[in-house]
């Protein structure tokens, strides 16, 4: 889309047309005086790029960074900042206590990769008398994805020592963590903020409400089973199922009595997941035989997009089309694949893969 004309000739005619016909004279090729328009031109569709680049800032499709957030703010919706990833931690004393051991808020416990990752509790939680653990909710001391991922038992280094406090773990894995809102989910969060206008309890607002609690969410599905029942089944980012955590930050968003109809009666799930297993042969042509290393690195590399772009929106069918496609494209001449089989995937249900075997079967003619 262009509001003014980029294009160097049309500009460059159009100076030459106006002065030749101002001054009576023919500016032949080599003309000095055709050469300083030329320069003119040059600048003059440079400031014409300026102008077009600003103008499209006004629109939703081109806006981008501060000037999206602006776009954003006519419907009153932020930008989602960054948020930090939680877990559980249980603290576990030497020996039960005859008092209470206090535990306070921003107790911190790191990594054990990196000491310097630190989880810090969010709340005073304290073991009871004649008790060895508690449980406590912990948030990473910084705000992204950077913390997620983090298995049980990883965030074990106690950095705040406590009197009779043994050990610290997490007992969940760190999930929920996500960076500040790129441009595309925020275009698409503020195209859809109309739908969270009405009250009426469109499927539309509930999405639009439920992405809005967190970044890391990438889809979301919304069904009704039976009247004043909405179920609301939130996906993250890679195809991640959301934990207990997440999924209460969603319920939170959607069971707001602002955004809410009075008689919905509104459940918060993790999407179920539909497990597939990839077994596969491919053949590369004889005449590709200097790049068999190559392709063999491209089809590895497509069939781990395959298994993303499968698991990366809720209810997309499993396609196996779609993965002999980006085998071929990779650069394998023939593929047989015996699974997965096309399947049919809920709205609520998320593609995820099993085991993987891939087989390159050799070289084979035309």
């Amino acid at each position: 889309m262009e509001y003014v004309s980029e294009d160097v000739t049309t500009s460059l005619n159009h100076m030459i047309t106006t002065y030749e016909a101002a001054s009576g004279r023919v500016l032949y090729p080599g003309d000095p005086v055709r050469l300083f328009l030329l320069s003119i031109a040059a600048i003059i569709v440079q400031q014409r790029t300026l102008i077009n680049l600003t103008a499209k800032q006004n629109l939703l499709k081109y806006a981008a960074g501060p000037m999206l957030d602006h776009l954003g703010a006519f419907t009153e919706t932020p930008r989602l900042p960054a948020a930090p990833s939680a877990t559980t931690l249980r603290f576990t004393l030497s020996a039960p206590q005859l008092s209470a051991v206090s535990i306070p808020a921003g107790t911190r416990v790191s990594t054990e990769s990196d000491p310097k990752r630190y989880f810090a509790t969010v709340a005073f939680v304290q073991v009871a008398p004649g008790q060895l653990t508690v449980d406590a909710l912990a948030l990473c001391t910084e705000a992204g994805a950077l913390g997620n991922g983090y298995g049980v038992g990883q965030i074990n280094q106690i950095v705040d020592p406590i009197p009779f406090l043994a050990t610290a773990s997490n007992v969940t894995v760190s999930a929920g963590g996500a960076d500040t809102e790129d441009d595309e989910a925020y275009r698409e969060r503020v195209h859809t903020a109309p739908e969270s206008f009405s009250v009426a309890g469109p499927s539309g607002a509930y999405r639009h409400w439920a992405k809005s609690a967190s970044a890391s969410i990438s889809d979301v599905a919304v069904f009704s089973p039976s009247a004043c029942k909405v179920v609301v089944v939130p996906l993250l980012e890679n195809g991640e199922i959301p934990g207990q955590s997440l999924l209460n930050l969603v319920d939170e968003a959607v069971n707001d009595r602002t955004r809410r109809p009075l008689t919905d009666q509104v459940t918060v799930q993790a999407p179920s997941a539909v497990t597939y297993n990839i077994v596969l042969h491919y053949w590369i042509s004889k005449d590709r035989t200097s790049e068999v290393a190559a392709i063999q690195a491209a089809v590895t590399q497509a069939i781990t997009g395959f298994v993303l772009w499968q698991k990366s929106r809720l209810g997309r069918n499993i396609n196996p089309s779609e993965l002999i496609r980006r085998i071929m494209d990779a650069g394998a001449h023939r593929v047989n694949v015996t699974g997965p089989v096309y399947t049919e995937v809920e709205p609520d249900e998320v593609a995820i893969a099993g085991t993987i075997t891939p087989t390159y079967g050799g070289l084979t003619d035309d």
